[in-house]
């Protein structure tokens, strides 16, 4: 049996791989199909991490993260993870291969993802001017203009956000009305950067071999069709989180999630199940940030290992 299994293993998996082999627990091991790194492999660029300077693409960043993190002697599982169940005071790993392990304590981080539109040109620019993240993203497309797609708080709210550094965000959605709640709505009719256009949808995104250049949007009422000169487009439809791995034979879940299928847990990242840990993108509220979800991983781990040492 294996003191702690990490589920996961992008910046809140292999945080909380150092932390805990760093902590002294001496079987830990990290399941992660492909290898380390996490969704931010796929970023072109990251220069808001504290105390790197250097602008990185997201795979040169993850590198040096495996060569620490595995120093102190954290084991990489190459697998996928099928399903976690709870038996008495341990846990069940089941792999897709067949194979079962027992654990001790589990850190679930698994992530998420942003849920794609399908939009004609969404893929071909994905990282290329199509983003989902304007903390990441917007300090790019300053004194620019950009497009935001959506129709929730999310979107609204980074619409607003982004007018801190764009000259003008377009908001783009298809209906008159918004999910978002009616004081975000309100704000962001109050700001004057921030020029509605309802009801509309994205047809196409345009570029070319520098990324995006355009994007053309028509009004679902009229047929109107438009053409928007922007460098960028951020993409708030939802998210996605990978919690498969809790859903039980029985079709229940192993804890508690939320309406969005993300993990509850409180300020030490434990869920309502004992030594059932989740840190990252796949908890509430997550930020959704590198250094965020770093972080969660290192919360996670010392509180497993408080929880290890107290059921010795």
């Amino acid at each position: 049996m294996i003191d702690l299994a990490i589920i996961g293993g992008g910046p809140a998996g292999l945080s909380a791989g150092l932390y805990a082999t760093r902590g002294g627990v001496k079987n830990v091991v990290l399941f992660e199909k492909g290898m380390p790194g996490g969704q931010i492999t796929g970023s072109s660029e990251i220069e808001n991490y504290p105390g790197v300077k250097e602008i990185l693409s997201g795979l040169d960043f993850m590198q040096p993260w495996q060569e620490q993190c595995f120093r102190f002697g954290l084991k990489h599982e190459m697998t996928q993870v099928e399903r976690i169940e709870k038996k008495d005071n341990y846990f069940v790993i089941k792999q897709n291969d067949g194979k079962e392990v027992q654990a001790k304590s589990v850190i679930l981080a698994t992530g998420g993802r942003p849920k794609k539109t399908g939009i004609k040109g969404e893929d071909v620019f994905w990282g290329k001017g199509v983003s989902t993240c304007a903390t990441c993203d917007g300090f790019f497309y300053k004194n620019k203009e950009v497009v935001v797609l959506g129709g929730g708080d999310t979107a609204l709210e980074e619409a607003i956000y982004l007018t801190k550094m764009c000259k003008k965000v377009y908001l783009i959605h298809r209906r008159d009305a918004f999910r978002a709640a009616p004081v975000t709505v309100e704000h962001a009719k109050n700001n004057e950067k921030i020029e509605f256009l309802t009801p509309y949808v994205v047809d196409e995104i345009l570029g070319d071999n520098m990324g995006v250049t355009g994007v053309m949007v028509k009004n679902i009422e009229t047929g109107e069709a438009r053409k928007l000169d922007v460098p960028g487009i951020f993409i708030f439809v939802g998210y996605e989180v990978n919690n498969q791995v809790l859903k039980q034979e029985d079709g229940s879940m192993l804890c508690e999630v939320d309406e969005f299928g993300s993990i509850v847990v409180d300020l030490s990242m434990k869920t309502n199940v004992a030594g059932l840990f989740a840190a990252g993108d796949l908890r509430i509220q997550a930020p959704k940030q590198v250094v965020c979800a770093a972080g969660d991983g290192a919360t996670a781990a010392l509180q497993a290992i408080a929880y290890l040492d107290s059921h010795k």
